[in-house]
């Protein structure tokens, strides 16, 4: 089985880095499925959950990403992602708090600084709840 080193990386902490053999990962075009020996590209990613096929492992990796950057050579993939989080620290009513707050803040933003900071929050928050709801239709097949 062919696999590729991938790289997911946020600003605080490596998230993920080790061998899959087939990622998707979304991205302002949509979602991208990516196998080893890819084409070279660059594209944007948005909000949403990135999932990882690795070699014997019986369930996908899932990250939640906020957006960020994705970087595909045909052996490497890099995501540098502004907020990632693996599911298996995600729960679904702090999220839900998470983007009542996070709305909360861009309604009450004063300035373009806390403007932004409050889009950051609501885009990671969505990101979780987005790969939540992916991780639940998957349990329902």
């Amino acid at each position: 089985m062919s696999t590729m080193q991938v790289e997911v990386v946020s600003s605080e902490q490596n998230i993920y880095s080790g061998e899959a053999s087939f990622v998707v990962v979304p991205t302002v075009q949509g979602e991208l499925g990516i196998y080893p020996r890819h084409e070279p590209i660059m594209s944007l990613v948005r909000p949403g959950a990135l999932r990882l096929t690795v070699p014997g492992e019986a369930e996908e990796v899932l990250v939640a990403v906020s957006g960020g950057v994705l970087e595909v050579q045909p052996d490497k993939i890099t995501v540098l992602a502004d907020v990632a989080i693996r599911s298996t620290e995600m729960d679904q009513a702090r999220a839900e708090a998470a983007k009542k707050a996070a709305e909360a803040g861009v309604s009450a933003a004063k300035d373009d600084k806390s403007l932004a900071e409050a889009h950051k929050a609501l885009a990671a928050a969505i990101a979780q709840l987005k790969t939540l709801d992916y991780l639940r239709s998957q349990k329902n097949k």
